[in-house]
């Protein structure tokens, strides 16, 4: 071990502005190089420890702070953010907020621009940090008209492009297909091999548990255990498995010869598919294969650019990817309360509350929660009441295992009362314990897919 830590930690204790509590209490850690992987449960406090690293806490959300925090050798609390952003690179929860530029190339340029690199330089930097990502291809693209998984990618190659002595990840797999996710876990294991330190905090831990790591428990804002990652402790998620039901009835939405894409040309074409009542469709496929654009059509967000689509009368529930889109009032219950104003007076709001595991939240600001917590509150708040149809893009992203138990329970209830559901998703035991019938989604079309029980 290196006399000289990479980051410690010592009797440091934080408290957000207007907290009744304080939100990290860290009597002793120490970060060195190689790979550290952060653990807990929503609202633990792992998103609020990442962000000492770099100083965002406590100098850009502000609070109270006492004990020390040093990384590289720079005090947290007295050195500037930027000067501690020339040594930490930082990839957000939310890669939706990360972007600056309109386009991939542009944007992955932001940070070299910032500290005025040499332009054949930074064309150089530019073009690596793309290809060790696997997005070369996506160079001329619109940010905008990327998927969650690849404006992940992107806001990762913005930050490797910078070549920090110190990574920060808050959630980096978390809308990762298989294939990505394998990508960025063996960018991040080299990383470590190579002197970089590495720290990510993660649920997605079946494929990062394969490398030489460091891992630490984070509950209630301390550090509760530190410890070797061993794949045998992050093997095999539980989730409720799926329960017996009657078979699907009337049809809830059908699509016919459709075509369909954000622009005039088609992402999807040619695609005939329809979901019943009281059914789960689990939309499956690449990140960029279309699984985005099928649910928008679905609901109605996006017409067709030729074919028919039909929807029974009743109300649409839409969960996008990005929570924050969704969240604009003051507190949880009042989100809940916004979606069924117009519905007559029942217990499904408050029910839809709890099962969900936010009632102690339900009137914190949706904004001040951790991102886990706030995709819950999202899906409470799109799916309370009784929707015909509910579509939901990635919905377990950012969430623990109880919370993913709790969106199942609340899903087959749902199912059970006649609600036409389609989920897309990476997460391979979701779908193995919810879905009814399983679509792949990708290179413009859509098939269906048999059965397969995930280990």
């Amino acid at each position: 071990m290196n006399a000289m830590p990479v980051a410690s930690l010592t009797g440091f204790r934080y408290r957000y502005p207007f907290g009744t509590e304080d939100a990290l209490d860290i009597a002793d850690l120490r970060i060195d190089e190689g790979l550290t992987v952060v653990r807990g449960g929503s609202g633990s406090g792992k998103s609020s420890l990442l962000r000492v690293f770099n100083g965002l806490v406590p100098h850009f959300h502000g609070g109270t702070v006492g004990g020390r925090a040093v990384v590289r050798g720079h005090d947290v609390i007295t050195t500037a953010t930027r000067v501690l952003a020339g040594e930490v690179g930082f990839v957000f929860q939310d890669p939706e907020l990360q972007s600056v530029y309109p386009t991939v190339e542009r944007d992955v340029a932001f940070g070299l621009e910032n500290i005025a690199m040499a332009p054949p330089a930074m064309g150089a930097r530019v073009g690596e940090a793309l290809e060790r990502t696997g997005i070369a291809h996506l160079r001329g693209r619109a940010v905008a008209s990327l998927s969650g998984g690849e404006r992940q990618r992107l806001a990762l190659a913005g930050v490797l492009a910078m070549r920090p002595r110190v990574l920060v990840l808050d959630e980096p797999l978390s809308q990762l297909d298989e294939d990505g996710a394998r990508s960025v876990v063996a960018i991040l294991g080299a990383l470590a091999t190579n002197g970089t330190a590495v720290v990510v905090a993660e649920h997605r831990l079946d494929q990062l548990g394969l490398l030489d790591a460091r891992t630490l428990t984070v509950k209630g804002g301390r550090i509760v255990d530190a410890a070797p990652l061993q794949p045998s402790r992050v093997a095999g998620m539980r989730v409720s498995p799926s329960v017996a039901h009657g078979a699907p009835s009337t049809i809830a939405w059908r699509l016919s010869g459709v075509s369909s894409g954000p622009t005039r040309t088609p992402i999807l074409e040619g695609i005939d598919l329809e979901g019943r009542a009281g059914e789960i469709v689990a939309l499956v496929g690449p990140n960029g294969g279309g699984k985005t654009t099928l649910l928008r059509t679905i609901a109605g967000l996006l017409a067709p650019l030729s074919g028919q689509v039909l929807r029974e009368p009743g109300r649409v529930a839409f969960l996008p990817q990005n929570p924050m889109a969704l969240l604009h009032r003051a507190t949880v219950s009042a989100e809940v309360a916004w979606t069924v104003r117009g519905d007559p007076p029942s217990g499904d709001a408050a029910m839809l509350i709890a099962e969900l595991g936010l009632a102690h939240l339900a009137a914190r600001d949706p904004r001040d929660l951790s991102t886990g917590e706030r995709q819950r509150a999202a899906i409470a708040a799109v799916l309370a009441g009784e929707p015909t149809i509910a579509v939901l893009d990635e919905p377990t992203r950012g969430m623990d295992d109880a919370a993913r138990d709790a969106l199942c329970r609340a899903v087959l209830r749902m199912r059970a009362a006649g609600t036409s559901i389609v989920i897309a998703t990476h997460d391979k035991h979701l779908v193995a314990a919810l879905a009814d019938r399983t679509i792949a989604v990708g290179a413009g079309a859509a098939r269906a897919l048999a059965s397969v029980a995930v280990a």
